[in-house]
């Protein structure tokens, strides 16, 4: 099944457990969903690829959002945005631990022969395609980072 078509599964069910949060966040995720198709044109259906894209981009909007409202001291902002990400995180793989990742880096990093911060670009682009959907590319930025200093 698609990730379109549990969405709207799961839409559906908020809406009958009126459950707001999730009806928000799941509606939001929708509109991407139908945004993106537009933009493609002529494309009749987005790819697996795409449509966790989507749904990745939709919890950093959130979890950026969560930040500067607890920075700003607002935890009653920050609180629903919290939720949302919850109900989003469902839909996304599982994500690797920072121990994985940090394998994963190490090995590509060796593979490739990268020797300092010159090459920082192609371990990440190698990387971030290699650990697309499991990992935050933030975490690797900073793992390549620390191995290429090293």
């Amino acid at each position: 099944m698609s990730l379109q078509k549990e969405v709207m599964d799961q839409m559906k069910k908020a809406m009958k457990a009126k459950d707001t949060v999730a009806l928000q966040a799941l509606r939001a995720v929708k509109s991407a969903f139908l945004l993106a198709k537009t933009e493609t044109g002529v494309q009749e259906e987005l790819t697996a690829d795409e449509e966790l894209k989507i749904i990745q981009k939709q919890v950093k909007q959130r979890k950026d959002s969560a930040a500067v409202f607890i920075q700003q001291g607002r935890q009653d902002l920050a609180e629903p945005e919290l939720e949302e990400i919850k109900v989003l995180e469902q839909f996304l793989p599982e994500a690797l631990s920072e121990e994985k990742i940090a394998e994963v880096v190490a090995a590509t990093i060796q593979k490739i022969g990268a020797s300092g911060m010159k090459d920082m670009g192609k371990v990440m682009g190698v990387v971030s395609k290699e650990l697309a959907g499991q990992a935050d590319g933030k975490t690797i930025s900073n793992l390549v980072k620390k191995k290429l200093m090293a």
